[in-house]
């Protein structure tokens, strides 16, 4: 069934239940990372996002080197918490990993010297509206996902295995699946008047 764009806001939760079982096809969950990356606004047309699908063997291969790295900072004695955790994020279906190509940033700030320091701002923004794009529309094929933020961590290794281009900088992963229990509990939200002014 189709929903509105106002369904759709409401929809898009963070789901940390999430299964394996095949929700939409793999064409179809191409087909909305190629439309976003295609349509999603970027400062000057600069069209710095870069994302990376991993299915299958892959996407279990990144949750275990998350879980190896964090393997080496966790204590031993509590790393069952974190690998509880983990093993949420591998037990769903797939993993989209989300890039900005710092060297595109780079070359705007040389060819606009007058606004080189929002270049990098900007940079974020639009990585920011391509993960809220992709989670969106995930969403309304009907899988649940999350944001996750391992970069530092794993982006060398990351780098090393999937080949990443050089001045390609991590800024998050999505891993994806059917919507299972745990659901997300109800949302609290501040009052509307303390986070939006009108003057007409």
């Amino acid at each position: 069934m189709a929903k509105t764009f106002y369904e759709a806001l409401v929809a898009r939760r963070s789901h940390y239940g999430i299964s394996k079982d095949k929700v939409a096809s793999d064409d179809k969950i191409i087909e909305i990372i190629e439309h976003t990356v295609k349509h999603t606004p970027s400062a000057f047309n600069s069209q710095t996002a870069r994302v990376i699908l991993l299915l299958n063997e892959h996407h279990a291969k990144l949750w275990n080197i998350t879980k190896e790295a964090l393997r080496k900072i966790v204590p031993a004695d509590k790393f069952s918490r974190t690998d509880e955790k983990i093993n949420t994020f591998d037990a769903g279906y797939g993993t989209i990993l989300f890039y900005e190509d710092h060297n595109i940033v780079k070359q705007m700030q040389k060819d606009f010297p007058t606004y080189k320091d929002n270049f990098p701002i900007w940079s974020q923004e639009s990585s920011g509206m391509h993960q809220f794009n992709i989670w969106t529309s995930l969403k309304l094929e009907g899988y649940g996902a999350s944001l996750q933020h391992y970069n530092e961590l794993i982006e060398t290794e990351v780098k090393k295995e999937w080949n990443i281009p050089d001045g390609w900088v991590m800024r998050a992963q999505m891993p994806f699946g059917k919507v299972v229990p745990p659901l997300p509990g109800e949302k609290e939200f501040k009052p509307l008047k303390e986070r939006v002014k009108v003057y007409k």
